[in-house]
């Protein structure tokens, strides 16, 4: 099998981790994506998810998902993993980890990101510039947590809910599942599946 990773993406946020992944040592063959450049940061770019086949075919069985839209995240990973590819972490050597967090496949971790003591990261999951994760939260596949934010310990967040930059979330708080959190919102009280909410404190809309 090729060493090399495929990177499913090719936008801004594809940008990020691939610095990541080359930060952690990792060599990247192509991005697959749906614009019209030709490289990504030096890169091959190529046009269609119909490539990932014919990548799988020759010998390439490593991918990461760059892709910020969290539905559309999970989707392209399922069809990676179908194809047969395994999903490798992009997480940067500037973020601190605990020995003792769980941590999921296909999860980037940008610089800055603190992520505390027994903490489970799901699959998927963005934990983004200078975000601090304290102990014991659950994070849900897909989630994504942006740059700033703050989870006090014990701290539930659903699968595929978005916490826009500048969040914080008091001790004990649990978010439910597809929910977006505006930037800057103050969360104290739980929060149910499918909403939105913003504000300081937290108010659905």
């Amino acid at each position: 099998m090729r060493s090399e990773i495929i990177v499913i993406g090719d936008s801004g946020h594809a940008k990020v981790c691939i610095e990541l992944l080359r930060a952690m040592g990792q060599r990247i063959a192509y991005c697959v994506g749906v614009t019209d450049a030709e490289t990504c940061l030096g890169i091959p770019v190529l046009r269609g998810d119909e490539h990932l086949a014919r990548l799988r075919a020759q010998g390439y069985d490593q991918a990461f998902v760059a892709v910020g839209v969290n539905a559309t995240r999970r989707r392209l990973a399922a069809m990676v993993k179908n194809l047969g590819f395994r999903l490798v972490n992009a997480i940067s050597p500037q973020a601190v980890v605990s020995p003792s967090a769980h941590l999921g496949e296909g999860i980037a971790v940008m610089a800055g990101a603190v992520i505390n003591a027994d903490t489970v990261i799901g699959n998927l999951v963005i934990v983004n510039t200078g975000a601090c994760i304290d102990h014991d939260c659950h994070i849900g596949d897909a989630a994504h947590i942006a740059p700033t934010c703050g989870l006090a310990g014990n701290v539930a967040v659903g699968a595929e809910s978005f916490l826009g930059i500048g969040c914080k979330v008091i001790p004990g708080v649990s978010i439910g599942s597809e929910v977006v959190l505006g930037a800057g919102t103050v969360v104290i009280d739980n929060i149910p599946d499918k909403v939105r909410a913003v504000g300081v404190p937290a108010r659905v809309i």
